[in-house]
């Protein structure tokens, strides 16, 4: 069993950057990957970017690539999420969730084992 707790959410101007963390704690030794997903208001849960927890490269959803980074400490159990040239749009419950798995696909949220509660990013004019 893996849990995992979001941080950092809160407003921010548009323009200006913002970092979120994922905290994990339990067997997170048996843990393949960790993605993040947004979901605002009226709209449904997408993808924003996904980090292997033992080896590989990162995977940014589109709209993510260039201006987020995902990061991970594994001494600290933490991924997180840098969030650049933040906009409107970019206003979203976000979590983390993880698979343990060996193969997936990152934007099917059926192959994501754990889910946190999520923090809530608003982005304001």
């Amino acid at each position: 069993q893996v849990w995992l707790a979001e941080s950092g959410g809160g407003s921010v101007q548009a323009g200006n950057s913002l970092t979120i963390s994922c905290s994990l704690s339990g067997d997170t030794g048996t843990l393949s990957a960790v993605g993040w997903f947004r979901q605002a208001p009226g709209r449904e849960r997408e993808f924003v970017a996904g980090l292997p927890w033992t080896r590989g490269n990162e995977f940014y959803e589109g709209f993510a690539k260039g201006r987020f980074l995902v990061s991970g400490d594994k001494e600290k159990n933490l991924v997180n999420l840098q969030m650049n040239s933040l906009t409107l749009e970019d206003t979203a419950v976000y979590s983390c969730a993880g698979i343990k798995r060996a193969g997936w696909q990152w934007r099917m949220v059926k192959f994501y084992d754990y889910w946190g509660q999520g923090t809530q990013v608003t982005v304001t004019p």
